[in-house]
């Protein structure tokens, strides 16, 4: 077991300042270009696969660090660039750890690649589990999944919302309802492969933040897959919800599902995004106020100014070291017996919030304009806070596991 360390070994250090390189040069250039443009950045992407970004591989190596410190450095490297660049160079991730968490290595090997494409012909994967009625609340999913036996085939109907590369995707990882009755345990994830009928792209969202990430509606129409694209398989499934319904019939102890399995292996990624955020609107800041005189001298040189930059850097520096304990938990299998990792997200989140708004006042009627970068980075960091579980149901998941109690 990997014990836990403050300090980048030589080999993390390298691929820090790779993918730092790569931010700087690449993705920061093309940030304000295609956030207005409101379009996949596919050709940034595209040079994200040439030199080994976008790839199976480097997030696989990043996702085995023993130290848990690959995913997290590499999120804040590149969020550093641009949050709505780099989400968009991510996004698939969400959707490989849902076949990770869930899948047959069968179903790893298969599915994984083609989400990646190569540097050729770059693909793109969506995670579809949000619904127009079912965002936070995952028992009201609707979306339902039904087992055609005679052809070994699932059929999904329903409408997924807020996903990430929705309807762009090459391959889809949808959750769906198998079991009304039994509630969010009754839920499974499918894969749908590419060009399968009946899968469409709904409304394109036209956001606040992150617009290089394209977000959308997919909508599902008698949507038939091979059985053999439910992640874990049926046999797996079936076992599952028969522990459920048992648990379920005498009051004990509430199930996981599949949904939730991929969120929590992913909120400390999601924290370390908004740390990178954070970072590059508080440099911004501080550079801008050591250059920009007022009354004869640097603004900084004022109380006010400088101690919401310390603040700001200190804030950031708890946030990294709550995602990197979060981040080591998860790897060397400690349990999160205090929500460590919705503390990570939550923490990092609302930092990323507060600091990039701080930026926007130390630059004044600068940084509300778009000549700067802090007034997107703002934009994008309000997203931290909503997506992957809003900051009051972290707040909820982190006291209902300290009380003990179905706190409300």
């Amino acid at each position: 077991m990997a014990e836990f360390t403050l300090e980048l070994n030589d080999d993390q250090k390298q691929v820090r300042d790779w993918l730092h390189g790569f931010a700087a040069d690449v993705i920061r250039p093309a940030a304000a270009e295609w956030d207005e443009r409101e379009e996949t950045p596919w050709p940034v992407i595209q040079e994200a696969a040439k030199v080994g970004i976008y790839s199976l591989d480097f997030y696989a190596q990043q996702f085995f660090d023993p130290t848990g410190l690959g995913i997290p450095m590499a999120m804040e490297e590149l969020f550093w660039g641009d949050a709505g660049i780099a989400l968009s160079i991510v996004g698939t991730g969400l959707a490989a750890v849902g076949v990770l968490a869930n899948g047959t290595e069968e179903q790893i090997g298969t599915w994984i690649p083609q989400m990646y494409g190569d540097a050729n012909d770059v693909k793109v994967a969506a995670f579809c589990s949000s619904e127009p009625d079912a965002g936070s609340d995952v028992a009201s999913m609707r979306t339902r999944a039904v087992y055609d036996q005679a052809k070994d085939e699932w059929v999904l109907n329903g409408t997924k919302t807020w996903a990430t590369n929705g309807g762009i995707a090459n391959v889809h990882v949808v959750v769906a309802v198998v079991d009304a009755e039994l509630g969010s345990k009754g839920h499974a994830s499918f894969i749908v492969p590419p060009n399968t009928p009946g899968l469409s792209q709904g409304q394109k969202f036209k956001k606040h933040g992150i617009r290089a990430s394209h977000t959308a509606e997919v909508v599902l129409e008698d949507v038939r897959v091979p059985g053999h694209c439910l992640l874990g398989g049926k046999e797996k499934l079936d076992q599952r919800m028969a522990r459920a319904r048992e648990r379920a019939q005498s009051g004990g102890e509430r199930v996981k599902n599949a949904a939730m399995a991929t969120f929590e292996a992913s909120r400390p990624a999601v924290g370390a995004m908004a740390v990178g955020t954070a970072r590059a609107a508080y440099e911004v800041a501080l550079d801008y106020a050591k250059t920009r005189t007022q009354f004869g001298r640097p603004i900084i040189d004022n109380q006010g100014v400088a101690f919401q930059l310390a603040d700001m850097r200190t804030q950031i520096d708890a946030a990294r070291l709550l995602v990197w304990r979060a981040s080591w938990m998860a790897t060397t299998g400690k349990p999160f017996e205090s929500a460590e990792g919705s503390m990570s997200k939550l923490y990092a989140s609302e930092t990323a919030k507060k600091v990039t708004a701080q930026a926007i006042q130390i630059l004044g009627g600068n940084g509300f304009t778009r000549e700067y970068p802090v007034e997107r980075m703002h934009r994008d960091a309000a997203i931290y806070t909503i997506f992957e579980g809003t900051s009051e149901i972290q707040r909820l998941v982190i006291a209902r596991t300290l009380s003990g109690m179905p706190i409300r």
